[in-house]
This record gives C-alpha cells, sequence and structure tokens, in this order.
C-alpha cells in the first residue's frame, strides 16, 4: 500500500547532504589560510624578532590584517552580495591565516621569559588596541568612501 499524494513527499533533486555542502567551504578557506599564513611567515622572515625584542612584524601583520577585514567587511555588506565563498576565502582564511593572535600570545609569552615582562605587556595592550582601530577606522573609511561615491 502507498501513502496517498497528499503525504508523500514532493519529487525533486535529492537533497544534498550538510557535509557534502561545507566541502567547498572547507576547501577554500583551507586554501585561503595556506596562502595567508604563507605571507605572514614571509613577513615574518624578511622581519625577524631578536631575543627579548619587540615582535614588529606580529604587530604589523595583526593590525594591517585587521584593517583590510575591516574595509573587506564593508565592501562584500555595502557594496554589493559575494559570492558565496568569498567570505570563507578571503576573510576566513586568507585574512585568518594572515592575522596571527596565536603567535601574539606566543610572543608575549616569550618576551615573559626574557625577563621583558613591562614590553610583553604593553606589546599585550598595544596590539589589541590597535587591531581594533584599525578594523574601525578602515572600515569608517571605507562607508565614508562609498557615501562619496554614489550620485
Amino acid at each position: 500500500m502507498t501513502a496517498p499524494e497528499s503525504v508523500r513527499a514532493p519529487a525533486g533533486p535529492p537533497r544534498r547532504s550538510s557535509r557534502q555542502g561545507q566541502v567547498p567551504v572547507v576547501a577554500v578557506v583551507a586554501l585561503g589560510g595556506a596562502l595567508g599564513a604563507t605571507a605572514r611567515y614571509a613577513l615574518a622572515l624578511h622581519w625577524p624578532t631578536p631575543p627579548g625584542g619587540f615582535p614588529w612584524a606580529t604587530f604589523w601583520t595583526n593590525v594591517v590584517g585587521c584593517a583590510v577585514i575591516g574595509v573587506f567587511m564593508v565592501v562584500i555588506t555595502d557594496i554589493r552580495a559575494a559570492h558565496r565563498l568569498v567570505r570563507p576565502f578571503f576573510g576566513t582564511g586568507v585574512l585568518g591565516g594572515f592575522t596571527t593572535f596565536s603567535t601574539y600570545a606566543v610572543d608575549i609569552q616569550k618576551l615573559l621569559d626574557h625577563g621583558r615582562a613591562a614590553t610583553g605587556l604593553a606589546y599585550l595592550a598595544a596590539t589589541l588596541l590597535a587591531a581594533l582601530t584599525a578594523v574601525w577606522l578602515a572600515s569608517t573609511a571605507a562607508r565614508r568612501v562609498l557615501k562619496r561615491r554614489q550620485p
């Protein structure tokens, strides 16, 4: 005996599992992360931190990365809708791999291990303040530029 017509599921294309739908997202995040981390590593090699020294490469990587995040989010939310994989690729992948708050924590620990507690605390506060300020200033500036360009 079959179910009456009104009870049967509608015919149509088979539904993909949510896990299959996440494969492209995970792939673009991984690819973007590899690109961002490679850029960060190259910067750290170019601008090494001496033992006990202020980690300028990590500091500026995080500040610049946060500024780019601020502009990027304005562009993809205020200007036009982006492809569904742009945000995971660039925002989460590239910029997530480029900015490095895990290295920030390790740098603080290294400064403390070298007896540079004051420098470590200054780095802790300066990075947080500069990163938050950068994302706010960049997103505010991007919105102002966009407002001026509108007819």
